[in-house]
Formats: structure tokens, C-alpha cells, sequence
């Protein structure tokens, strides 16, 4: 397949390249951008059947004027001492002047001693909206909100700072609008660096930019109609994703194809001939890994998360774009420009024999067992961290501390107690009226549960049937400790006091984690072994073996924790972090099992490739090395470098996702693909093989050999060279 594609490209390469440029025409001109289609409610992903969700919806319908976005003010001397009467009348009038400025969108703006902070230093102002905070003129009201308030208080002692669902919504936007830019600036120059140094050629530089350019602009458009046309979301974190996500494997995939083509021209071959050659053995290589990867994405149209859920067809999209563009408008550059490509440089000339990697394939050729050990304890010591693994789902700790909504929720935090500002719902519903006297049991009985610090009545629907209680815990709404109180104790002690007859309903920050927690468990059982057995499959038609894939499999799991483990180490040890972010282990499945997968299969099959030559295992196992070894090093660094840059951005979440992911693209790359793989392969021999190359050898005679090889380890010199 891939031979006869290599000699339609060869042969046509002007009609490969206008079909690309005609679908850029055609698409991008008349597409959204992907900020249109995007938000950053992690509640919202939530599938209907959750408590959080009903809760949410009956809010809505029962209290329909409190069914807006909400902000807070924080409003405080800027001394720190404590607010003055005449402070108080101060904040008074400046909640008045905002009412009736007649700000679009500002429904209600109120205050009053009863917001008061324990300790007298504060005062809140609340802020309603008539829309959700992804409404553009909400998010506008925003701003002018801010400005105002600054106007007013202007000169005087009193300072306010406004946060909560609507400011946070506008701010987190912003935060990653700027990380948008940041990063591609970054994995730009990044990029260019590593293949000027790798290539020394402008134009080698330069080419996989252009093409992995197009792509990305044809890409994120095409997503943002789809997205569009079908009425789903998208994470606001996808399109700093989709960035090191295509230039990432995008570069990968480029890299195989220039360094098998420069290993074709060294050995002899005309350009032509170099490139149908590449495209054939190299193309079986990228495009099991892009089916690999899709096949991890496609996994994630199993998990109740939306935030997950909808990071499918975006990485699925771009992914596969990137497979076809790879396979079909770069070789068809490529043979336009001809070795011209690595212009100046002449190394192309000649066949490359470097020192590191066939020292090394000599290395895990002679001692396969030593080499297993090493890279295998390694990697094993990285994964204990995952022992200590924990979860945080404080998300608006993901903000930069320099933004005006992290900032106000500090003062906040200095200010009230944990819980007060984030209370927890409980919705009595029932069939006749609602009285005072029928929420007094549940009130009393829940005020009992130890944790909680306050009940008080919220209010009474309209037609009486439904009936709001506000439940202030002693924890951080956001903390496991929360999240566990609410959804066991608070939750039963409601419905046990509830009567016959009513329904009861938990609501509220906390609970809407807990069921985002309950959500996220649930994936892992569910979307870890459909991508396993998918990636299973996939590599088993591509090695045409059984045992092959379980090994890389067993790779893949050992660096996938290893990943995550180190990550532990550096975050939760050395930085002294509570926990991770929870989607962090899903991530990391993400970016380090889909994408870094990449690298053992282009060792694996070049294992097979030599094999299949007449290689013996030792001997495969060098050359692979020898020649794979390379490509796997500058792929991964480049990769790494990449996802690395979401650590410029000043939003802890990217940051903990760059550091996590470059971390683990480097073990794969250089540790597992190029010495742990190779590594086991050896040991292994013929028998990884089976049934396809098995020399029909007695499983009992190889287990044989294999005690002999380790106790008596064979010269490489004593090894046949390949024909």
C-alpha cells in the first residue's frame, strides 16, 4: 500500500499539493475560530444523570431570576485595618452607583451588613447577571463593572476587587488566550532551532513549519465548524493543546520521513528513488502511530466528562489530518525540492556513521539483560511515586496569580472563612407547599453533621413547591474533605429528614466536584482498557505478531506510570503541593501513551525490518539502534520541548501538563524506545515474533538459550552482518 502511494506521490506531486491548498480555500476562509466554541465550565460537561446537574437545572426552572451568572466584590481599606462606619455607607452607595448605572446584562447588584467578613476588614458585594458567563455581553459587563467601581472609589480608602463565576469565566479566557500566544511562539523557535541544529539546512528548518502551519490553520477551523454545525464545546485548554499536539507529531512524522530519506541518498539512491523507499518503509511506522493515537483519543468518547469527551474529535481531526498531510503533501514537497532541501549542508552526500547510538546498539546487543535491568529499574523508581498520587480539584487555582479575579479570591480567602462563599444547595421539592416549619427538620438535622458550620434558608419558589437551604461547610468547597461531606453525610442526613413526600436535591460547588471525581473514577475503569485493547490490536496488524504488542504494551503502562510518578515526585515532593490536578493521569494517558507510542513503534519496526533482512535479533537490535536511535532522540527532544513551553504560560494547569508530558515524552524516547525496547527484543529473539518470523524453535529450547545467552553473553562481532 504505502510502496504504491510512494510512487503516486513521486509521480504527482503538483496534484497532491493542489488538492491541500484548494480544501485551505475552501474551509479556512469561512470557519470560526475555535475561541467561539469553546468554555472553560468544567460543571457543565457533566452528563445530565449526575445530582449536581439536576440540581442545577431545578434552580433554574424554580428560581428563575437567580438562573444567571454571579460575581462577587471583595471591598476593602487598603490599609488592612478595619472598615469604619462611614466605610460601610461607603460600599453602600458604590453598590447603589452600580445598580443604577444600567450596565447591559447586570440584573441585580446588592450588599449589606449581613455580607460582612467575621473580622470586619470586609464587605462583599453581589453582583447578578441576566445570562451565563460565556454570553459576550456578560463578559463585557465584566469589564465595565471593573472600571467603574475603580472610577468611583477612586481617591478614597476603600479598594475593590470583583471575582467569582462571571470575572473568573473572563479572565480564565484571557489567561488562555495570552498562553495561546505564548506557546506558539515558543514551540515555534523551539522547532526551528532543534532542525537547524539537527539539519543545519534553512530550508530543512523552515519546510516541516510550513506544512505543520497549514495544517494547524486548516485543522482548528474545520474543528470550530464542526463544533459548530454539531452544538458541542470545546475546552478552553484544547487549542493550546492542539498546538504542541500537531507540531509535536507533525514534527515526529516529518523527522522519520527526512532522516530515512538522507539515509537513502548516503547509501547511493537517486531522490526519487530515496523517497518512494522512505514513504514505503517509513510510512507503515506513521501511520500506526497516528492510528494508535487516534485510537487513544477515540477512547474518549467513553468518559462522562465533556471536558474529556470533546477533546475527542479535535484530537481525532488533527491527528488524522497530520497522518494524511505527512504520508501524501510532504513527500510530494519533498520531491520538489529533492536533497535541495538540506541545502547548504553537503552531509547528505554521504552515508552518516555517528558515535553515540551504535556504541549503544553494541552495548544492548552484548548485555540485552543489563540494559533491560537498568533502564527498567529506572523507570520502575520514577513510578512509585504514583503511590502518592492525589487528586486536587481546585480549579481556579489554575489562574495566574497576576490576574484581578486570583487576586481578589486571596483577599477573599483572608477575609471569610472556607465554605462561606461557595455555600452547598439543598433543593426540598414536593408536591404541596413549602413552609418554614417543613424545612426546619432537614435544617436542624444536617446543622448536626459534624463539618458543617451553617444552615440557613435561601428562600421559597414562587409556587411554593420548591425550597432553597444554604449549607456552609468548614472546609474549602473545593477539597476532597468537602466534596466527601457533602455527597455522604449532608446528603443522607437531608433525605433522611426530608418526610415522605419530597424529593431532596444537592447543589453547589462541592457537589459538583464530587461528581466530577465520581466521573473522572469511572473513566479510568472504563476509557484505560477500550484504548488498551485498540492499541492492542493495532500493533498486533502492524508487527503481524502476538507476543510484540503485549511487551510494548507493558512498556507503555511502565512509562505511562513512570510519568505520572515523576511528577508526584516534583510537584507534590519537591514543590510541596497538595495534589495534582485531577485530569492529570488522564492527560499524561493522553500525550505520553498516544503520542510517545510513536517511538517504539518506529524502533519495533525497524527491528522487524532487519529481521525480516536476515538480521539476527543481536544484530537487529544494533542496527535499529544504530539508525532508529537518532531519529527517536531528536523527535522526542523536539516533542518534549514543545509540550515543555506550556510551562512559560503562568497558568498552573498548563504548566503541570508541560512539565508531566516533556518529562515523559524524554523517558519514552530516550529510555524506553532506545534501550528498553531494544533492550527486551533482544532478549527475547525470535520468539517476540510469533507467529510471523518464529523459526518454530520449542518454547523450552529458547528459555534454554536464553539462561546460556545470559550467563555467557556473545561477542557482536560473532554476529552475521546483514545482507
Amino acid at each position: 500500500m504505502f510502496e504504491r502511494l510512494g510512487r503516486y506521490v513521486v509521480a504527482h506531486p503538483w496534484r497532491i499539493i493542489a488538492a491541500w491548498v484548494i480544501a485551505v480555500a475552501i474551509i479556512v476562509p469561512f470557519a470560526p475560530s475555535l475561541a467561539s466554541v469553546s468554555s472553560s465550565d468544567q460543571a457543565s460537561f457533566l452528563p445530565s444523570s449526575y445530582e449536581s446537574v439536576r440540581a442545577e437545572k431545578l434552580v433554574q426552572k424554580a428560581f428563575p431570576g437567580t438562573s444567571g451568572a454571579s460575581a462577587i466584590f471583595i471591598v476593602e481599606r487598603g490599609d488592612g485595618h478595619m472598615l469604619t462606619p462611614n466605610d460601610r455607607r461607603g460600599i453602600g452607595t458604590l453598590a447603589a452607583r452600580l445598580q443604577t448605572s444600567k450596565i447591559e446584562s447586570v440584573g441585580r447588584v446588592s450588599t449589606g451588613v449581613r455580607l460582612s467578613s467575621p473580622n470586619g476588614k470586609a464587605q462583599l458585594i453581589d453582583v447578578a447577571f441576566r445570562g451565563s458567563s460565556e454570553d459576550p455581553s456578560v463578559q463585557q459587563a465584566v469589564g465595565t463593572l471593573r472600571t467603574n467601581a475603580n472610577s468611583i472609589l477612586r481617591g478614597g480608602s476603600l479598594r475593590a476587587g470583583l471575582t467569582g463565576e462571571a470575572a473568573i469565566q473572563v479572565d480564565s479566557s484571557n489567561s488562555f488566550g495570552s498562553a495561546q500566544r505564548v506557546v506558539f511562539l515558543a514551540t515555534i523557535v523551539l522547532i526551528l532551532g532543534m532542525l537547524l541544529a539537527v539539519f543545519r539546512s534553512p530550508i530543512a528548518a523552515i519546510f516541516p513549519l510550513a506544512s505543520i502551519g497549514l495544517v494547524y490553520v486548516l485543522t482548528t477551523k474545520a474543528l470550530a465548524a464542526l463544533a459548530q454545525a454539531l452544538g458541542f464545546r470545546l475546552d478552553e485548554s484544547t487549542s493550546s493543546l492542539l498546538i504542541v499536539v500537531l507540531f509535536g507529531i507533525g514534527t515526529d512524522y516529518i523527522l522519520f520521513l527526512l532522516f530515512r530519506y538522507r539515509e537513502r541518498l548516503g547509501k547511493g539512491d537517486d531522490s526519487k528513488t530515496a523517497i518512494r523507499h522512505s514513504v514505503h518503509k517509513v510510512g507503515t511506522a506513521i501511520a500506526s502511530s497516528g492510528l494508535v493515537v487516534m485510537a487513544a483519543m477515540l477512547a474518549l468518547v467513553l468518559s462522562d466528562l465533556g471536558s474529556f469527551r470533546n477533546m475527542a474529535p479535535g484530537f481525532l481531526l488533527s491527528v488524522g489530518t497530520m497522518l494524511v498531510a505527512s504520508l501524501t503533501l510532504v513527500p510530494a514537497v519533498l520531491t520538489l525540492l529533492g536533497p535541495r532541501v538540506f541545502w547548504p549542508s553537503k552531509r547528505w552526500r554521504r552515508e552518516r556513521h555517528g558515535r553515540v547510538y551504535p556504541a549503544l546498539g553494541r552495548l544492548i546487543s552484548r548485555r540485552p539483560g543489563l540494559t533491560a535491568l537498568a533502564s527498567g529499574a529506572l523507570l520502575v523508581g520514577l513510578a512509585s511515586g504514583v503511590i502518592y498520587f492525589k487528586a486536587s480539584y481546585d480549579v481556579t487555582s489554575s489562574l495566574p496569580s497576576n490576574t484581578k479575579s486570583a487576586q481578589a479570591i486571596t483577599s477573599l480567602d483572608k477575609a471569610y472563612p472556607p465554605g462561606s462563599l461557595n455555600p452547598t444547595q439543598i433543593l426540598v421539592s414536593s408536591k404541596q407547599r413549602l413552609g418554614k416549619s417543613d424545612l426546619a427538620p432537614i435544617a436542624a438535622r444536617v446543622k448536626r453533621v459534624k463539618g458543617v458550620a451553617s444552615v440557613v434558608t435561601a428562600g421559597f419558589s414562587p409556587d411554593g413547591r420548591t425550597a432553597e437551604l444554604d449549607v456552609n461547610v468548614q472546609a474549602n468547597p473545593s477539597s476532597q474533605a468537602a466534596m466527601s461531606l457533602v455527597s455522604g453525610p449532608v446528603k443522607d442526613a437531608a433525605q433522611a429528614a426530608a418526610g415522605p413526600g419530597r424529593s431532596i436535591l444537592i447543589g453547589g460547588e462541592s457537589m459538583s466536584l464530587a461528581d466530577v471525581s465520581h466521573a473522572t473514577n469511572r473513566d479510568y475503569t472504563i476509557v484505560y482498557p477500550f484504548a488498551a485493547a485498540l492499541i492492542l490490536l493495532i500493533l498486533a496488524i502492524l508487527l503481524r505478531s502476538v507476543i510484540a504488542p503485549l511487551y510494548l504494551l507493558v512498556g507503555v503502562g511502565l512509562g505511562y506510570t513512570a510519568t505520572l510518578g515523576a511528577s508526584v515526585h516534583v510537584f507534590q515532593g519537591l514543590q510541596g503541593r497538595s495534589g495534582l490536578l485531577f485530569m492529570m493521569p488522564i492527560l499524561v494517558y493522553l500525550f505520553v501513551v498516544a503520542v510517545g507510542t510513536d517511538y517504539n513503534i518506529l524502533l519495533t519496526t525497524r527491528l522487524r525490518e532487519e529481521i525480516v533482512a536476515g538480521a539476527s535479533p543481536r544484530r537487529a537490535a544494533a542496527l535499529a539502534v544504530e539508525h532508529g536511535g537518532p531519529t527517536v532522540a531528536s523527535a522526542g527532544i523536539i516533542l518534549a520541548g514543545t509540550f515543555g513551553s506550556l510551562m512559560l504560560t503562568g497558568v498552573s494547569l498548563l504548566s503541570e501538563i508541560g512539565f508531566a508530558v516533556a518529562s515523559g515524552i524524554v523517558l519514552v524516547a530516550i529510555v524506553m524506545a532506545s534501550i528498553f525496547v531494544p533492550s527486551v527484543a533482544t532478549l527475547l529473539g525470535r520468539f517476540i515474533w510469533w507467529p510471523g518470523h518464529q523459526p518454530g524453535r520449542h518454547l523450552r529450547d529458547k528459555a534454554k538459550q536464553l539462561v546460556e545467552d545470559a550467563l555467557h553473553p556473545p561477542k557482536l562481532d560473532d554476529e552475521p552482518a546483514a545482507p
